[in-house]
This record gives C-alpha cells, structure tokens and sequence, in this order.
C-alpha cells in the first residue's frame, strides 16, 4: 500500500502535488511546491511512483506528494 505525506493511500491514475521544491537530477527544471502532477503510477516500492513530466518519466518519493 503506498501512501503519501499525510497518510491517504495513491493508486494509479490519482493527481498528486508536490508539497516542497524538488531539484530534478538530469534536468534544468525544478519543481515548484503546489505542482499538480496527473496520472501517477504505483510501482513495487512502497515508497516511490512514476509519473510522466513533458516527455521524461520520473521517480518520485511519496513522502514529497500529497494527493489532491
């Protein structure tokens, strides 16, 4: 079960934003608090999920999201 910063379970296809600014490694872009982030993805681990942004697809860590 993946849960995000307060504790609300994430499935796949949920909208999350970002609660703090996040520094992309590989990218020149950095994103902002309160970026909304659509159509996540679950992955294995309880503690990450894929998300698509422009044309990359990232990881991110859910203690860093909040569902919307």
């Amino acid at each position: 079960m993946v849960k995000d910063s307060n504790g609300n379970e994430l499935k796949s296809g949920d909208s999350v934003k970002t609660v703090k600014d996040l520094k992309v490694k590989g990218m020149s872009k950095t994103l902002k608090r309160g970026e909304t982030i659509k159509n996540i993805r679950v992955v294995s681990s309880e503690t990450e999920v894929e998300c698509r942004i422009g044309k990359s697809t990232l990881v991110l860590k859910t203690q860093f999201l909040k569902k919307v």
